[in-house]
């Protein structure tokens, strides 16, 4: 009966957890669709006019506003743009006549494509410069590693873009200029997921592999650095607090060969944490890879919502901006759940 009964309540719990994680997810999300809409309605842009254009006759642009539903009360557009949002509609572009979500879901696939690339440097370099930067604290190399940091959050992301692409393109040739991939390749492969490296590597398209990584090598590395400025100076940060610990006093008394302490125990450690690091490293390259996309002109969802704000396409701005901040709210979640699942302290 004891056995049953605590079985009861664990599922009672878990239920319980599970209720409020959703009630947190979707108060999120509605506070994140009430504030994209209000930012919306508060702009100096009249969708209208950017339909019917500012010569139209009064009669046009009063119907044009009726079919919009912009004749209604504040709070009744508000209740509507949520029904809509929640099944994905946001409307129709004025810029490409499709409706939003078709334009998101054809551009998203670049921008995942950049960011995860962009991550995966940061975490491959990041990582082991921050362990060897906290080992070696006071040393060369820990002030190597915290220059290098600090310089990827100083120097506005724009001006090193500009300045790659002069200098391994423009002078060296060494990678491809703007661009997702040169033209001549563009149908030699079928688009099936959108994104360009594994469709024409799934296809056996070697040469317009080699030339999407040519254009991708550059943007990626510039936002992997970015990324491992990041995740360097949290790995460092962590590894200090773990290399102090009595656990790797205890291991090197018994032993242990430094290389174990560090890389199995200490970073083992810092792992926990390291994951919210790197979710949120990921979630703000998403979001963050506007002006990367604008200066390489990579045709992801971050140049999609700067044309659209140009020509005053505000139904693809607010639908594009809430698709980010959706993804970027769903990643700090998933982080926070496994680290709980991680570290059985934090339950």
């Amino acid at each position: 009966m004891n056995g049953g009964g605590g079985h009861v309540g664990a599922l009672r719990s878990f239920l319980k957890k599970v209720v409020q994680f959703v009630i947190v997810l979707a108060t999120t999300l509605l506070g994140l669709v009430a504030v994209t809409f209000f930012i919306g309605r508060v702009v100096p842009i009249d969708p209208v006019i950017a339909i019917v254009g500012d010569r139209a006759p009064a009669h046009v642009y009063e119907r044009t506003r009726q079919e919009l539903g912009l004749d209604r009360p504040l709070i009744e557009q508000f209740v509507i743009y949520v029904k809509k949002a929640a099944t994905g509609d946001f409307g129709n572009s004025v810029l490409t006549t499709n409706p939003v979500m078709t334009d998101i879901i054809n551009v998203f696939p670049a921008t995942l494509e950049l960011a995860t690339l962009g991550t995966i440097i940061g975490v491959i370099v990041g990582i082991p410069l921050g362990v060897l930067a906290a080992v070696k604290r006071g040393s060369l190399l820990d002030q190597f590693v915290r220059v290098l940091g600090l310089v990827g959050y100083s120097v506005p992301i724009f001006w090193l873009g500009l300045m790659g692409l002069l200098l391994f393109y423009a002078k060296l040739g060494w990678v491809a200029g703007p661009g997702r991939i040169d033209v001549t390749y563009s149908y030699l492969y079928t688009p099936v997921t959108g994104i360009v490296l594994l469709d024409t590597a799934m296809q056996g398209q070697w040469d317009a592999f080699w030339d999407a990584v040519s254009h991708v090598l550059l943007p990626a590395c510039l936002l992997g650095y970015f990324s491992l400025a990041y995740i360097s100076r949290m790995t460092r940060s962590f590894m200090l607090n773990e290399l102090a610990q009595e656990y790797v006093i205890a291991a090197r008394v018994k032993g242990l060969s430094e290389m174990r302490v560090i890389w199995r125990h200490a970073l083992r450690n810092a792992a926990v944490p390291l994951i919210t690091v790197i979710a949120l490293s990921y979630a703000n390259l998403l979001e963050g890879s506007v002006l990367t996309e604008t200066v390489f002109a990579w045709p992801g969802l971050g140049q999609y919502i700067t044309n659209s704000l140009q020509n005053a396409d505000m139904n693809a701005v607010l639908g594009g901006t809430l698709v980010i901040g959706t993804v970027f709210v769903l990643l700090n979640l998933v982080s926070d759940l496994l680290y709980r699942l991680l570290d059985p302290r934090t339950r």
